[in-house]
């Protein structure tokens, strides 16, 4: 079987890369659209080139890569409540980029899930930043996202990351469930 010549952006890493042209057939199985499979790979590249720019603190660049749906909801990484909206104000976008500095990123794309409205992308966003005025250190995450189509123009209505890349103990899971407190 001959590879396909096909170009990612550098923050897609060659397994995010094949795991996209994988999940092109069953893109395809599920939208009876044969375009479905190269929508689904541009969400992939598109995911993948915005989360670099946001870890370098670039949100101009992030927002040229993302489109936030009016309903957008998003579970932080650092946990509390869902946040609905975004707000894409000069300021709050300053702010965001204040936060996140000289961060460097690849995407593992674990699983996608397509239809002829909604793409869902499961992934591993790895990563190091700096982060908070932090020094540099990984801040890799789980991550899916949700896209909904809206005429031509996909959609990111849903995000969820967290940190728990690693495997935890139940009573660190338990600890975290407490918000630290003591039984």
């Amino acid at each position: 079987m001959a590879e396909q010549d096909t170009q990612v952006p550098t923050t897609l890493s060659r397994r995010a890369a094949i795991a996209a042209v994988a999940a092109a057939p069953l893109s395809t199985q599920l939208c009876p659209d044969a375009t479905a499979g190269d929508e689904v790979a541009q969400l992939v590249q598109r995911a993948a080139a915005k989360n670099a720019a946001f870890m370098r603190g670039d949100m101009d660049g992030w927002l040229s890569h993302v489109h936030i749906a009016s309903d957008f909801t998003l579970m932080q990484p650092f946990g509390g409540p869902a946040s609905r909206g975004f707000n894409a104000s000069p300021e709050r976008l300053a702010e965001l980029s204040r936060f996140f500095k000289n961060g460097e990123t690849s995407l593992e794309v674990v699983q996608t899930h397509a239809s002829d409205s909604l793409v869902v992308l499961v992934m591993l966003e790895r990563q190091h930043a700096e982060v908070g005025g932090m020094p540099d250190q990984d801040w890799s995450l789980r991550v899916t996202e949700v896209y909904r189509k809206d005429g031509s123009e996909w959609q990111l209505v849903h995000r969820h990351a967290d940190p728990l890349l690693h495997r935890i103990s139940l009573q660190q899971a338990a600890a975290l469930a407490r918000d630290g407190r003591e039984n």
